[in-house]
Protein backbone atom coordinates (compact mmCIF):
# COMPACT_ATOMS: atom_id res chain seq x y z
CA UNK A 1 0.00 0.00 0.00
CA UNK A 2 1.08 3.45 -0.74
CA UNK A 3 0.77 6.21 1.39
CA UNK A 4 -0.88 9.46 -0.46
CA UNK A 5 -1.74 11.28 2.12
CA UNK A 6 -1.56 11.90 5.70
CA UNK A 7 -4.23 13.45 7.89
CA UNK A 8 -2.53 14.79 10.88
CA UNK A 9 -4.58 15.07 14.10
CA UNK A 10 -3.89 18.64 15.73
CA UNK A 11 -4.10 18.62 19.69
CA UNK A 12 -1.28 16.42 21.25
CA UNK A 13 0.18 15.48 17.76
CA UNK A 14 1.68 19.00 16.39
CA UNK A 15 0.39 21.44 18.82
CA UNK A 16 1.59 21.54 22.83
CA UNK A 17 -2.22 21.97 23.93
CA UNK A 18 -1.00 21.82 27.66
CA UNK A 19 0.83 25.07 26.95
CA UNK A 20 -2.22 26.92 27.00
CA UNK A 21 -4.50 24.60 28.96
CA UNK A 22 -3.88 25.24 31.80
CA UNK A 23 -4.08 29.57 30.92
CA UNK A 24 -7.15 28.97 29.10
CA UNK A 25 -8.83 26.64 31.43
CA UNK A 26 -8.04 28.73 34.69
CA UNK A 27 -9.34 32.05 32.96
CA UNK A 28 -12.86 30.09 31.84
CA UNK A 29 -13.65 28.88 35.34
CA UNK A 30 -12.65 32.05 36.86
CA UNK A 31 -15.61 33.81 35.39
CA UNK A 32 -17.93 31.13 36.36
CA UNK A 33 -16.79 31.70 39.62
CA UNK A 34 -17.14 35.19 39.43
CA UNK A 35 -20.60 34.31 38.46
CA UNK A 36 -21.15 32.26 41.09
CA UNK A 37 -21.44 29.10 39.20
CA UNK A 38 -18.19 27.44 40.40
CA UNK A 39 -16.16 26.89 43.37
CA UNK A 40 -12.73 25.55 43.52
CA UNK A 41 -10.03 24.76 41.37
CA UNK A 42 -10.29 24.07 37.85
CA UNK A 43 -10.34 20.51 36.87
CA UNK A 44 -7.49 20.66 35.04
CA UNK A 45 -6.50 16.85 35.76
CA UNK A 46 -10.26 15.67 34.80
CA UNK A 47 -10.00 17.29 31.16
CA UNK A 48 -6.41 16.12 30.40
CA UNK A 49 -7.73 12.90 31.12
CA UNK A 50 -10.38 13.04 28.46
CA UNK A 51 -7.95 15.44 25.62
CA UNK A 52 -9.42 14.70 22.29
CA UNK A 53 -13.26 14.49 22.68
CA UNK A 54 -15.40 17.26 21.07
CA UNK A 55 -15.80 20.36 23.35
CA UNK A 56 -19.36 19.90 23.74
CA UNK A 57 -18.46 16.59 25.35
CA UNK A 58 -15.80 18.44 27.49
CA UNK A 59 -18.90 20.57 28.77
CA UNK A 60 -20.68 17.57 29.63
CA UNK A 61 -18.07 15.80 31.58
CA UNK A 62 -16.31 19.52 33.18
CA UNK A 63 -19.89 20.76 34.14
CA UNK A 64 -21.96 18.12 34.37
CA UNK A 65 -24.80 19.83 36.40
CA UNK A 66 -25.02 22.94 34.36
CA UNK A 67 -27.41 23.74 31.61
CA UNK A 68 -26.91 24.05 28.10
CA UNK A 69 -26.91 27.84 27.65
CA UNK A 70 -24.15 27.86 30.62
CA UNK A 71 -22.20 25.48 28.22
CA UNK A 72 -22.86 27.07 25.46
CA UNK A 73 -21.05 30.35 27.11
CA UNK A 74 -18.47 28.48 28.12
CA UNK A 75 -17.67 27.13 25.05
CA UNK A 76 -17.55 30.74 23.43
CA UNK A 77 -15.19 32.24 26.23
CA UNK A 78 -13.04 29.22 26.58
CA UNK A 79 -12.47 29.52 22.95
CA UNK A 80 -11.62 33.09 22.51
CA UNK A 81 -9.51 32.62 25.22
CA UNK A 82 -7.90 29.78 23.42
CA UNK A 83 -7.28 31.53 20.26
CA UNK A 84 -5.93 35.23 22.64
CA UNK A 85 -3.44 32.72 24.29
CA UNK A 86 -2.03 30.74 20.64
CA UNK A 87 -1.88 34.82 18.80
CA UNK A 88 0.17 35.81 22.02
CA UNK A 89 2.76 33.45 21.54
CA UNK A 90 1.58 31.11 24.67
CA UNK A 91 1.89 28.06 22.92
CA UNK A 92 4.14 25.60 21.17
CA UNK A 93 4.15 23.27 18.80
CA UNK A 94 6.02 19.85 19.34
CA UNK A 95 9.45 19.06 17.63
CA UNK A 96 10.40 18.84 14.35
CA UNK A 97 6.40 19.76 13.64
CA UNK A 98 7.39 21.84 10.25
CA UNK A 99 10.24 19.76 9.35
CA UNK A 100 8.32 16.67 8.89
CA UNK A 101 5.16 18.49 6.94
CA UNK A 102 8.47 19.91 4.98
CA UNK A 103 9.63 16.89 3.86
CA UNK A 104 6.46 14.98 3.54
CA UNK A 105 5.02 18.04 1.39
CA UNK A 106 8.64 17.86 -1.13
CA UNK A 107 7.80 13.94 -1.72
CA UNK A 108 4.70 15.01 -2.92
CA UNK A 109 2.07 13.44 -0.43
CA UNK A 110 -1.08 15.41 0.61
CA UNK A 111 -1.45 16.44 4.10
CA UNK A 112 -4.43 17.42 6.12
CA UNK A 113 -5.63 18.27 9.87
CA UNK A 114 -8.62 16.45 10.78
CA UNK A 115 -9.08 17.75 14.72
CA UNK A 116 -11.86 17.76 16.99
CA UNK A 117 -10.94 21.59 17.89
CA UNK A 118 -13.41 23.93 16.49
CA UNK A 119 -12.58 25.73 12.93
CA UNK A 120 -11.77 29.37 14.70
CA UNK A 121 -9.40 27.74 17.11
CA UNK A 122 -7.38 25.68 14.30
CA UNK A 123 -7.64 28.78 11.88
CA UNK A 124 -5.29 30.43 14.74
CA UNK A 125 -2.82 27.55 14.98
CA UNK A 126 -2.12 27.54 11.37
CA UNK A 127 -2.03 31.00 10.94
CA UNK A 128 0.24 32.05 13.60
CA UNK A 129 2.34 28.87 12.91
CA UNK A 130 2.26 29.53 8.97
CA UNK A 131 1.16 25.58 8.57
CA UNK A 132 -1.00 26.58 5.28
CA UNK A 133 2.47 26.18 3.20
CA UNK A 134 2.53 22.63 3.66
CA UNK A 135 -1.12 21.48 4.13
CA UNK A 136 -3.58 21.04 1.77
CA UNK A 137 -6.60 21.85 4.38
CA UNK A 138 -7.62 21.45 7.64
CA UNK A 139 -11.26 20.33 9.19
CA UNK A 140 -12.96 20.42 11.82
CA UNK A 141 -15.20 17.88 13.53
CA UNK A 142 -17.89 21.04 13.07
CA UNK A 143 -17.54 19.60 9.65
CA UNK A 144 -19.56 16.16 10.00
CA UNK A 145 -22.76 16.24 11.83
CA UNK A 146 -21.91 13.35 14.00
CA UNK A 147 -19.30 14.29 15.35
CA UNK A 148 -17.25 11.09 14.80
CA UNK A 149 -13.68 11.56 13.72
CA UNK A 150 -14.02 8.49 11.67
CA UNK A 151 -16.43 9.93 9.58
CA UNK A 152 -14.47 13.41 9.61
CA UNK A 153 -11.64 11.47 7.87
CA UNK A 154 -14.19 9.49 5.75
CA UNK A 155 -15.35 13.05 4.34
CA UNK A 156 -11.88 14.00 3.76
CA UNK A 157 -11.33 10.86 1.98
CA UNK A 158 -14.25 10.89 -0.31
CA UNK A 159 -13.86 14.83 -1.10
CA UNK A 160 -9.70 15.15 -1.82
CA UNK A 161 -10.05 11.43 -3.44
CA UNK A 162 -7.55 9.81 -1.07
CA UNK A 163 -7.08 5.61 -1.72
CA UNK A 164 -4.72 4.85 0.94
CA UNK A 165 -3.43 7.23 3.62
CA UNK A 166 -2.04 7.19 7.13
CA UNK A 167 -3.92 8.89 10.21
CA UNK A 168 -1.28 10.17 13.11
CA UNK A 169 -2.49 10.91 15.81
CA UNK A 170 -2.20 10.48 20.05
CA UNK A 171 -5.80 9.08 21.06
CA UNK A 172 -7.96 5.97 20.50
CA UNK A 173 -9.94 8.27 18.44
CA UNK A 174 -7.59 8.50 15.55
CA UNK A 175 -7.01 5.14 15.82
CA UNK A 176 -10.48 4.06 15.37
CA UNK A 177 -10.44 6.64 12.48
CA UNK A 178 -7.90 5.43 10.52
CA UNK A 179 -9.09 1.81 10.77
CA UNK A 180 -12.45 2.75 10.20
CA UNK A 181 -11.15 4.31 6.71
CA UNK A 182 -8.56 1.43 5.76
CA UNK A 183 -5.71 3.91 6.77
CA UNK A 184 -2.08 3.15 8.28
CA UNK A 185 -2.67 4.46 12.02
CA UNK A 186 0.28 5.69 13.67
CA UNK A 187 0.04 6.31 17.24
CA UNK A 188 1.76 9.28 18.66
CA UNK A 189 3.49 8.76 22.29
CA UNK A 190 2.88 12.34 23.39
CA UNK A 191 2.16 13.75 26.71
CA UNK A 192 -1.37 13.21 26.68
CA UNK A 193 -1.37 9.18 25.23
CA UNK A 194 -2.24 6.61 26.78
CA UNK A 195 -1.10 3.05 26.15
CA UNK A 196 -3.45 0.94 26.01
CA UNK A 197 -5.03 2.88 23.13
CA UNK A 198 -1.84 2.98 21.14
CA UNK A 199 -1.61 -0.75 21.57
CA UNK A 200 -4.31 -0.42 18.74
CA UNK A 201 -1.79 1.51 16.29
CA UNK A 202 -0.19 -0.12 13.49
CA UNK A 203 2.85 1.70 14.23
CA UNK A 204 4.25 3.91 17.25
CA UNK A 205 6.13 7.03 17.10
CA UNK A 206 7.67 8.76 20.11
CA UNK A 207 9.22 11.61 17.72
CA UNK A 208 7.37 13.40 15.03
CA UNK A 209 11.00 13.01 13.04
CA UNK A 210 10.25 9.36 13.56
CA UNK A 211 7.33 9.87 10.99
CA UNK A 212 9.26 10.29 7.83
CA UNK A 213 11.05 7.93 7.37
CA UNK A 214 7.84 5.16 8.24
CA UNK A 215 6.24 6.87 5.09
CA UNK A 216 8.97 6.93 3.00
CA UNK A 217 9.57 3.07 3.72
CA UNK A 218 6.05 1.93 3.04
CA UNK A 219 6.64 3.88 -0.18
CA UNK A 220 9.46 2.33 -1.33
CA UNK A 221 11.55 5.48 -0.82
CA UNK A 222 15.09 6.49 0.91
CA UNK A 223 15.61 10.18 0.21
CA UNK A 224 14.46 12.44 3.19
CA UNK A 225 14.92 15.94 2.51
CA UNK A 226 17.62 17.73 4.86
Amino acid sequence: MKIDAVIFDMDGTLFQTDRILELSLKDTFTRLESEGLWEGAPPIEKYRDIMGVPLPKVWETLIPLHSEEVRERVDEHFLEVLVDNIQGGKGELYPHVKETLAGLKWHGLKLFIASNGLPAYLEAIVKYYKLDRWLDATYSIEHVDSLFKSDLVHMICRKHGIKSGAVVGDRLSDITAAKDNGLLAIGCRFEFSQEHELKLADTIIEDLNELNQIILTVNGLNEIKS
